[in-house]
Order: structure tokens, then C-alpha cells, then sequence
């Protein structure tokens, strides 16, 4: 405990994260309904005044790292020497850690929500609209906000040889008193504040899938609770372990089974049809990318619709662009700009695609071809394997999908714990392992406090806690991201 009191008085950044986290997870445990009323209402000021911004800082966003890729500045190589690891482990790991559990939780309630109430009015049919639109909303936009601080951590990294972190990125953020520490600060709290959201949200996403397993009625908030605690201990362990031998290793798992969940469903459906779909919703995706960006005329879902579904979309993202992107950035030393930006923009981008395309394509001839629709489907936490009943070795499949959600959180909840403790650790590459303990502490501690407020009221749930939260934590940092593109692309021009 003295070694623990001591690291903290040396170190300002880790004892002020800790504290003001610490604060509201008390706040949250004692004041709960007063708590949740105050994240209601400053939720809903912010979503009406600052949700376009959301829209274009998307959009922005989008460009920006498309416009760098093909331009000169694109051949500048992150480090010299070859990449540090394969494109299979790369690619395995940026998934991993920016979106996982994600789309396991979404794989089916999401194309489902936007077919049986599309978003658009367009001429399309109402399946290529519900794709398009999760196109929309798992794509381009989200890896752009992931790419954007990937980029500047990797070039401050490998060709500015600064520590990892933002605040030493840019020459101007280092100019300013205090701006550093400040900087530090909101990319710590940010970061927490997005992973234990998506802590929250898998978590209930596995309690709901062994209720189902065991026929039991979903919602027990002891069993969500020791779920947080297991996927923090594991994550801690991994984390503990290293990139090569833990993080990398449970992502390249990740990434097979994903497949073969894929393929399973993939190869029982009507082919041709499914394969129909996801190329016209890209192609349409495509065309649409501007019009959905800025939800202009036919495009524009409604205030409603904006509010519940993509400005909590757009603020998740920016929530897990810090540690996502310093990830990123961490794992892409020897490849180029262009090779970065193109690998993280389209890869994991096309993945989902295809993803939700298969899963997506196969419920929607479910609900069609039923006599009656009763919403099996409806729920985010228990849709998925609904889903897999449908079809058979449905209690191995969907035992699978549990385990797999598992892992997938660990690979965030570790890739986070790491990058928090290279921010604790003077920026090092690879950090002490005794931060890495502190912060699955205090991860673990903050999560189960969400999980307590997402259960305040009867008709709330992790979900819609979150949805609330993170709209208001991710503001400043919205403001913050559009901020260091202009420093970063003078930056670049200054100097290459």
C-alpha cells in the first residue's frame, strides 16, 4: 500500500484520473438516482445542440484521412525496418481492440430495428436501407476518429521520437502551461469513460446470453457483476503478459472463431441473396456517404432517430478513438501513412460490412418467412441467440457466442489497460507492469458502478445509461479531435 501511495504522489496526471474516477463511481453508488437525472438532462441539451457537429466532425474526419493518404504525405514511412508484425496480426488485433464485443451485440437487433423501421425515405427496398444505414453507422465514420489519433501517435512515435502520448504529439500542445497535463487528463478519463461503457454493455450482453442457455429470466445484476470482475481479471492478465504474448494471441483467436461463426451462418442461408444485398447496400453506401453524413433531405432520419441511434454512435466512437488509435499506432511501427490509413479505414470496415450482411440478410428472411413476428429479435442483449436457435447446434453455437464476447472484451479491456499504463509510465512503449494492475483496478471499480446505474430505474438499462454518458463525456474530446487536425496537417506541411 506505501508503494501504492508513493507512485501516486509522483506521479500528478495518475493520482488526479484516479481520484476524479473514484468520485463519481461514489457518486454514482450513493447518489444514483440524483445522478442519473443530472446525465439525463445534460444529455439531452447537448444532443440538440451539438448533435450536427457530431455530423460533420464524421464527415470531416473521413476526408481528412482519405486526403492525407493520397497525398505525398502518404509515403512516409511510421519507424524504420520492416512492420513489427504480420497483416494478419495487425489486422487482427485493430479489430479486436475497435470494435469486438460490438458487433456481436449489434450482429442482428440492428439490421433488424432499421428493416422493420427504415430510417430513410428512399427509393430502396427496406432491407438494402437497413444495411446501408448499419453500413453507415459501423464504418468509414468510426475507424476515421480511430485512424485520426492512430496517425498522430504514430507519427509523433516513430518520426518525432516522443513518448506515447497526446500531450508530446505536437509541438503547440507542449507550449502552453499546463495544456499538457490537461490534455493527459481528458484522454485518460475519456478513455475509461468509453471502455467501461462497452464493459457495461458486454457484460449484460452475457449475462443475457446464459440466461437464455440456462432458461432463466435475463437481468440478474449479482451475476452481471462477477462477469465484470472475470473479464477484468482476464484482461489484466493479458495485459500483464504483453502485445506479443497475451494481446496479440487472444486477438488472433478472436478473429478465427469470428469467421467460423460467420461461415456457419454464411453457408445455410440463401447465398446468392445474401451476396446481392451486401453489394448493393455498399454501392448505395457509397453514392449515399455524404447525404447520410450531414442527414440531408431524404437522408435525414429524424431528430428522434439521430439522437438514439448515431450521436451515441459518433460519441462511443470518439470515446474509444484515444486508446483504439494510440493502439493502433503502438502495433504499426515500419508500415506507411497511406498503408495505416487505407488498412484501418477499409479492412475492418468491409469485415463488418460482410458481417452484417450475412446476419442481417438471414433475419430478415426469418421475420418474412413467419407466420408471426413477436419481436424475437428486439432485444440487443439476448438477439443473438435468439437468432441461433434458428438453426442447428444452436446450444454449441450459441455457447461459442458467449465465449467469444468473452474474449473480445478482454482484448479491449487489455488493449485499454495497456495504453493507460504507457500514458501512467512516462509514455513508455512498454509500461511498468504494476500500472497495468492499478488501472484494471480501477477499470474494474468504475464499471461496476455503471452497472449499478444502469439498474436505477425499471425502465432503464445499460444501455440507455450509457447512451446518456457518453454523449457528455465525449464532447470536449469532440472539440479536442477537430483541434489537432488542423495542428497535425500544418504540422505535416511545415515539416515534409
Amino acid at each position: 500500500m506505501k508503494t501504492v501511495f508513493k507512485l501516486l504522489r509522483q506521479n500528478i496526471i495518475l493520482a488526479t484520473s484516479i481520484a476524479i474516477l473514484l468520485f463519481f463511481s461514489l457518486i454514482i453508488f450513493f447518489f444514483n438516482d440524483y445522478f442519473y437525472q443530472l446525465i439525463d438532462f445534460a444529455s439531452l441539451w447537448i444532443r440538440e445542440y451539438f448533435g450536427p457537429f457530431y455530423l460533420w466532425l464524421g464527415l470531416i474526419s473521413v476526408f481528412f484521412l482519405v486526403g492525407i493518404a493520397f497525398s505525398r504525405f502518404g509515403k512516409i514511412r511510421l519507424g524504420p525496418g520492416k512492420p513489427e508484425f504480420s497483416h494478419l496480426g495487425w489486422i487482427a488485433m485493430l479489430y479486436s481492440a475497435g470494435m469486438g464485443a460490438g458487433i456481436l451485440l449489434r450482429a442482428v437487433q440492428e439490421p433488424v430495428f432499421m428493416f422493420l423501421k427504415p430510417p430513410l425515405q428512399t427509393q430502396d427496398s427496406a432491407d438494402i436501407i437497413a444495411l446501408e444505414y448499419t453500413f453507415y453507422q459501423w464504418g468509414f465514420t468510426p475507424w476515421a476518429f480511430y485512424g485520426i489519433f492512430a496517425l498522430l501517435i504514430a507519427y509523433s512515435l516513430f518520426i518525432g521520437n516522443n513518448k506515447v502520448k497526446l500531450s508530446q504529439s505536437l509541438p503547440q500542445l507542449k507550449s502552453v502551461k499546463l495544456l499538457p497535463q490537461g490534455v493527459d487528463l481528458l484522454t485518460i478519463l475519456t478513455t475509461v469513460f468509453g471502455l467501461v461503457a462497452a464493459i457495461g454493455l458486454g457484460a449484460t450482453q452475457i449475462e443475457g446470453g446464459l440466461s437464455h442457455l440456462t432458461s432463466t429470466s435475463p437481468g440478474n445484476l449479482w451475476y452481471t457483476i462477477v462477469l465484470v470482475f472475470l473479464i477484468c481479471s482476464l484482461a489484466f492478465f493479458s495485459a500483464y503478459a504483453g502485445v506479443e504474448k497475451g494481446i496479440k494471441r487472444i486477438s488472433t483467436w478472436n478473429i478465427f472463431i469470428t469467421l467460423a461463426l460467420l461461415f456457419f451462418v454464411f453457408f445455410q442461408i440463401d447465398i446468392i441473396v445474401s451476396l446481392e444485398r451486401f453489394g448493393i447496400s455498399l454501392y448505395q453506401y457509397f453514392i449515399d456517404f455524404i447525404p447520410l453524413s450531414l442527414a440531408l433531405g431524404a437522408y435525414n432520419p429524424g431528430e428522434e432517430f439521430l439522437t438514439d441511434w448515431t450521436y451515441y454512435y459518433w460519441a462511443f466512437w470518439l470515446a474509444w478513438a484515444p486508446f483504439t488509435g494510440i493502439f493502433i499506432a503502438r502495433i504499426s511501427k515500419g508500415r506507411t501513412i497511406r498503408e495505416m490509413i487505407l488498412g484501418v479505414l477499409l479492412i475492418p470496415s468491409l469485415g463488418s460490412f460482410f458481417w452484417f450482411s450475412v446476419f442481417g440478410s438471414a433475419s430478415f428472411d426469418l421475420i418474412t418467412q413467419a407466420e408471426a413476428y413477436n419481436d424475437e429479435f428486439g432485444n440487443v442483449f439476448t438477439s443473438i441467440f435468439r437468432f441461433f436457435e434458428y438453426f442447428p447446434f444452436s446450444d454449441l453455437t450459441n455457447i461459442v457466442a458467449v465465449l467469444l464476447l468473452v474474449s473480445f472484451l478482454v482484448t479491449s479491456v487489455d488493449s485499454a489497460i495497456f495504453v493507460l499504463s504507457m500514458f501512467s509510465d512516462k509514455g513508455k512503449e512498454n509500461p511498468k507492469r504494476k500500472f497495468r494492475l492499478i488501472w484494471a483496478v480501477i477499470i474494474l471499480i468504475f464499471s461496476e458502478a455503471i452497472i449499478v446505474l444502469g439498474n436505477v430505474k425499471p425502465d432503464s438499462d445499460v444501455l440507455t445509461a450509457m447512451q446518456k454518458f457518453l454523449i457528455i463525456s465525449s464532447l470536449p474530446f469532440a472539440f479536442f479531435t477537430t483541434g489537432i487536425m488542423i495542428l497535425f496537417l500544418r504540422e505535416l506541411i511545415k515539416k515534409h
